[in-house]
Order: structure tokens, then C-alpha cells, then sequence
């Protein structure tokens, strides 16, 4: 299977692997110092897959490359790399190639399938300090593993795009095979005295060092022991009483597979547990919030049902009724909201059952029944209250000026439409009753009413949409009523 990205064809297995390498490969930028260039081969010449620039270091590239073909003078380095699958490491392993330009293939399941360009400033070089020797070091065994198939690993359970995944810059430990510390940048030595580590870790068992930090009765994830001595590439959280670190491994394999060393990044998210917590906590407040709005607008309700059962007149019974529908519907909302985290609802849910009940309280003795089409589908949370109020009038109204005492059928239709003019779509909510009254509507009847007046202001100024009301011939000759409602969906 081939699909387009970018105005080419590339194969969609390749593609896996490609966008697994685009996932993490500003781990091999950062530590490189170096642009990157992936090249997918292309009709007889190599197209720009996508690109890295280091946070380490001055790009070198400082106008974007994806999309674009190859130019002339990286064709021969890129054609001999890939049909050879051998890698130009350094300056020489390929005569004629543009200087400060390594080349390294991309493997698939047994041949090359594409090839990243990395791109080294020339300008800034000087001579390199101990934490720019292990950072390029580290960088070219991953592109040696790339080169092999071996980098990024398929069983990852880490990325380097996730929420709170420690960088290159945030902090860098190199491991040997049994775990003890090579090498530990300045970053990292800071978030080990976060911990507690004061003492020179060079030698130590990176393990040992951070779990003895660790508060005593304090459980220990699975995959701490696997992070920390390098084992698989995998991500765990450090925790504290006093700090949260990140900790995501890597595994450097040689040719035979046998690990040799690992990177191991480290992050303080203390602040950004903080800020998570803090967010969970204010969702479950709201979440609450809600509830109980939907608990107090529900005894609200029940005070109204029992206060229409006592009364004696008619209208007057009547007008209670109508607003514990308000009630309800409005009752209904904030049960939803209480439900969800998302800033949008499903309405389909929440509008058929408040189309339903507002027909049933409004329809009172008589043998109405209601047909539902179409979706709301997902909308916006803030349209849900002046929605479902919409929906509860216009049923309330269909019944009370659409049906008699022999009943009928109140129809509710909604679908999304696209407006040639607008490039956001619109939702088109219909009721329609059956029609009991012959002729046309009479202008000076719509809007006379406390239903009518709620539908306009609503529809009007919290949907910012337009309501209109026609006749609607069925085929016994009678004239029913559609009102439709148009709602712009670009909030």
C-alpha cells in the first residue's frame, strides 16, 4: 500500500518505520549538534521525509528541507548510501561529498529504505570539552544502530514526544553494560542533588544510587530497574516526598545485539506533576460542581411538580409545567457535563432524551409520539444549556400548536451542512408537528409568546444562529409547521 505525503508516494510500511525515526530521533540531533534530513528515494532522486534541528547548537540549516527534492550536491552521497546500505561517517569515506555531511541508511526489513543526512556546523566548531565528546559519541552509536535496524527499537515503551519526557538539555547519564555511571552532565548531577546525591556518582551503580534516595515502604515500578540499568528503552518516574524525576533509558547494542551501554535522560517534572494535580483537582471540581447544579435544578423541579399538582387553574398548571421543563432540560446539561472532562459533548444523547421528555410532559393525556433523524454529534460544551432549551421550546411548542386531542407526531431532524461561502459548517436542527390549523402562519402570532420569545433569544444571541418557521403540507393536505434552526459551528 502506497499513500501521498507531501506531494510524493511513499509505502506505508516504510512509513511506520520512518515516523517512528522522526519520533525520536531530536535525541540524536541534540546530542549531535547537527542537523537532520531524512531522504526518501523518489522517482529517480530523494525527497525531504522531514527534518531536525539540534536545541544543542546553531542550526545549520536554517530553512526547512521537507518536501522539497535533493539538491545536486548530496545526490551521489545519497545514491551511494542507499544502494550500498554503508554509511559515510566522516569526511573521506566518500570523495566528493560536501564537507561537514555524514550520510547514514535506513534500514527495513532487509535493504535500505531511505537515508538521513546529518549536517554538522563547520563554522562553530572548537575544541571539544568532555560533555561534547560523550554527546557526539552517544549520537553516532545511535546512528550506528539506525544504520543497523536496531535504533528507535520497535518494543519502545517510551517516545521522546510524550508529555513530560526528559530531553538531551535537561539531563544525561551514560551506563556501562552493568550499570555503573560513565559519564553524567551537569544537568544531571543537578537533579541528582535534588534527590539527595551529593557524592560523585562516576563509578557508582546508578541504581543502587537512586533507589537508596527512595522514602522508605515507597513501592518500586517494574520498570525502574529495567531504566536504570539500560535495559530496554522504557520511561519511569522517580518519586519523592520532595521531587519527581523522569527517567528514560536507552540501549546501545553492538552488531551482535549484546548491550553495551545505555543513555539514560533525566527530567525534573516536579512543577508539572504539581501543575497535572492541580488540573485533575479543578476537573473533579467542576465535575462536581455540575452535579450538584443538576441535584438542586432536580428538587427545583419537584417543587414545581408538586406545586402544579395543587393548582387549580388550568393555565396556571400549565405555566408550572413549562418551567419545570425548563428546569429539567437545563438539569439535564449539567448531568452530562458532570460526566465528561472533554471541552465537547456528545449531544445526541442528552438532545434525544430531552426532545422525548419535552414532548411526553407537554403532550400530557394525549397520544403523541416523537421521530428522531440525524446526529448532533460532538459539540461545543458551552452550546449544550441554550441547545437542549432550544430543542425542549420547539417541542413543547410543536405539541401545544401541532397536535389535538387526537395526538400525533413530533419529528426532530438535524444534520451538519457545508456553505459554499463559510469554511466552517453548520448544524440544521428541524421540529415538525402534523398540523392541526389551516393557512398560513400569521406574522404578528410569532414571537407573541413566552416560548417563541425564549427560541428567538437563544437561537439569536447565544448560538448566534437564525430561526425560521414554515408551513409544512403532508400528503392528507394538512399544513404542519417546520421551524428550523441554523447554527454556525465556528466556535
Amino acid at each position: 500500500m502506497h499513500t501521498s505525503t507531501s506531494g510524493f508516494f511513499i509505502d506505508e510500511h516504510h512509513r511506520r518505520r520512518l515516523e517512528l525515526i522522526t519520533a525520536e530521533w531530536q535525541i540524536a540531533a541534540d546530542l549531535s549538534f547537527c542537523d537532520m534530513v531524512l531522504w526518501y528515494p523518489q522517482k529517480g532522486t530523494y525527497v525531504a521525509f522531514a527534518q531536525a534541528r539540534p536545541v544543542t547548537a546553531q542550526t545549520t540549516l536554517p530553512q526547512d528541507m521537507t518536501g522539497g527534492a535533493a539538491p545536486g550536491s548530496l545526490i551521489g552521497l545519497l545514491r551511494h548510501v542507499f544502494t550500498t546500505g554503508t554509511p559515510v561517517a566522516q569526511d573521506g569515506d566518500y570523495p566528493g561529498g560536501p564537507p561537514g555531511v555524514s550520510a547514514w541508511p535506513v534500514m527495513g526489513a532487509d535493504a535500505p529504505i531511505a537515508v538521513v543526512t546529518v549536517h554538522q556546523n563547520l563554522v562553530s566548531q572548537r575544541h571539544a570539552s568532555r560533555l561534547e565528546e560523550v554527546y557526539r559519541q552517544s549520537a553516532n552509536d545511535l546512528f550506528v544502530m539506525m544504520s543497523k535496524g536496531e535504533w528507535p527499537a520497535q518494543d519502545s515503551k517510551a517516545s521522546s514526544t510524550s508529555h513530560g519526557n526528559p530531553r538531551v538539555g535537561d539531563g544525561l547519564v551514560r551506563i556501562d553494560a552493568h550499570g555503573l555511571v560513565t559519564y553524567a552532565s551537569p544537568n544531571a548531577t543537578s537533579a541528582f542533588r535534588k534527590l539527595g546525591i551529593r557524592e560523585a556518582v562516576d563509578g557508582r551503580q546508578l541504581s543502587r544510587l537512586i533507589t537508596n534516595q527512595l522514602d522508605p515502604g515507597t513501592p518500586i515500578d517494574e520498570l525502574m530497574p529495567t531504566v536504570l540499568f539500560g535495559r530496554q528503552s522504557a520511561r519511569v518516574d522517580i518519586e519523592t516526598r520532595k521531587v519527581v524525576l523522569s527517567a528514560r533509558s536507552i540501549p546501545l547494542v553492538d552488531e551482535a545485539g549484546e548491550r553495551f551501554a545505555a543513555l539514560v535522560l533525566l527530567r525534573d517534572i516536579t512543577e508539572i506533576r504539581r501543575r497535572d494535580e492541580q488540573l485533575i483537582s479543578k476537573d473533579a471540581t467542576i465535575r462536581e460542581i455540575h452535579h450538584r447544579v443538576k441535584n438542586n435544578l432536580q428538587t427545583v423541579g419537584s417543587l414545581l411538580r408538586m406545586q402544579s399538582r395543587r393548582m387549580q387553574s388550568d393555565s396556571g398548571r400549565q405555566a408550572l409545567l413549562q418551567a419545570m421543563s425548563r428546569v429539567d432540560a437545563i438539569a439535564l446539561v449539567h448531568e452530562t457535563l458532570s460526566q465528561t472532562m472533554d471541552s465537547t459533548v456528545d449531544m445526541d444523547d442528552l438532545l434525544h432524551r430531552q426532545f422525548t421528555m419535552a414532548v411526553d410532559i407537554a403532550a400530557g393525556s394525549k397520544p403523541v409520539t416523537t421521530h428522531i433523524e440525524g446526529s448532533f454529534g460532538e459539540l461545543p460544551g458551552q452550546l449544550a444549556t441554550p441547545l437542549a432549551l432550544v430543542v425542549n421550546e420547539l417541542a413543547t411548542n410543536a405539541v401545544e400548536h401541532g397536535t389535538d386531542e387526537v395526538g400525533g407526531t413530533i419529528t426532530l431532524l438535524t444534520k451538519r451542512l457545508q456553505r459554499a461561502d463559510q469554511s466552517y459548517p453548520y448544524l440544521k436542527v428541524e421540529v415538525i408537528d402534523e398540523g392541526v390549523i389551516d393557512g398560513p402562519i400569521a406574522s404578528e402570532t410569532i414571537g407573541s409568546g413566552l416560548g417563541t420569545q425564549i427560541i428567538r433569544t437563544l437561537v439569536e444571541s447565544d448560538l448566534r444562529g437564525t430561526i425560521t418557521w414554515e408551513r409544512q403540507p403532508d400528503q392528507r393536505g394538512a399544513a404542519g409547521t417546520r421551524a428550523v434552526v441554523l447554527i454556525p459551528l465556528d466556535h
